[in-house]
């Protein structure tokens, strides 16, 4: 068994998908059923003894920083994430690296998944009944992880967070450190990277129920969850287009973030009854569309 040393929590990310709540602040620090998200993740992990905890903010990073004194937690800056993805986040880590529990700062669990000893490196899952387009995983006899791709029917899925012994964390950071310069590192998320490298590690299925572990991606996701957000979405935007249109918020729905060229997010789109309309960040501008 190995005594867990520390947990990172990843919270660089901008969650656009998330819109137009994570425009407005953190996905991670979004209330769900009266808790702020990280916050739940943070109490978690204290609960069961684990104090050294690590915080890689990068958008709206400052928002984060009362967490230091509430929650007595460490925080460190990636600059990189937009250009990088999730890697550089754990290149921004990788000297406190241990064994340690990696997070997701959006993931909601209904149960506390976290415990001070572990057996062994593991990559949390739920199962998919039918067709999925999240990251599948095909195990051995023993539930050692042999290979992962994108998309399965009747699988098991990547989601959750994630634990690395002090083996895999050394490996893998000397991994990370040779590729990290080169040119087709930059976009790559880190799991990339272990699924180029899957047979230089040891990490096992850790296999939870449905309702243990949450992922909201929409607004629209949230509301089935936490119905509290049907009629109150905790949003000014929102807020401000419900009276302009003189519609309750609980009538707009199917929100979905509007990209520029370069991939920026820059407004989000909604239905109501059959009209769709967008709204434009930098504008304030609301507007029908076709």
């Amino acid at each position: 068994m190995y005594k867990v040393d520390n947990a990172v929590i990843m919270a660089a990310g901008t969650s656009s998908r998330f819109a137009p709540l994570s425009y407005e602040r953190p996905k991670a620090l979004i209330e769900i059923n009266g808790e702020i998200l990280i916050e739940r993740q943070i109490r978690q992990l204290q609960e069961v003894g684990i104090k050294d905890i690590y915080i890689v903010t990068g958008y709206r990073n400052e928002d984060f920083n009362y967490l230091v004194d509430k929650c007595n937690v460490k925080i460190r800056y990636n600059g990189l994430y937009n250009e990088r993805n999730n890697h550089s986040s754990i290149y921004e880590v990788r000297d406190v690296l241990k064994n340690s529990y990696i997070c997701s700062a959006d993931n909601y669990f209904s149960i506390n998944p976290f415990i001070s000893e572990v057996k062994e490196s593991y990559y949390s899952a739920l199962y998919s009944k039918g067709e999925t387009k999240e990251w599948c995983m095909e195990v051995d006899k023993d539930g050692y992880i042999k290979k992962v791709k994108v998309g399965g029917s009747d699988a098991w899925y990547m989601l959750g967070h994630v634990f690395w012994d002090e083996n895999f964390s050394k490996h893998f950071i000397e991994i990370l450190e040779k590729e990290y310069d080169l040119e087709e590192t930059k976009d790559k998320l880190w799991e990339d990277i272990y699924i180029e490298h899957i047979d230089e590690f040891k990490m096992k299925i850790n296999k939870y129920k449905d309702d243990q572990i949450y992922e909201f991606d929409t607004l629209d996701e949230l509301r089935e969850f936490d119905n509290s957000y049907i009629d109150n979405t905790r949003s000014e935007i929102i807020e401000k287009i419900s009276k302009e249109l003189n519609i309750a918020q609980k009538d707009m729905s199917g929100f979905k973030c509007i990209k520029s060229n370069g991939n920026e997010a820059i407004g989000f789109e909604f239905i109501n009854d059959t009209k769709k309309y967008e709204y434009i960040y930098k504008t304030a501008k609301l507007k029908m569309r076709g």
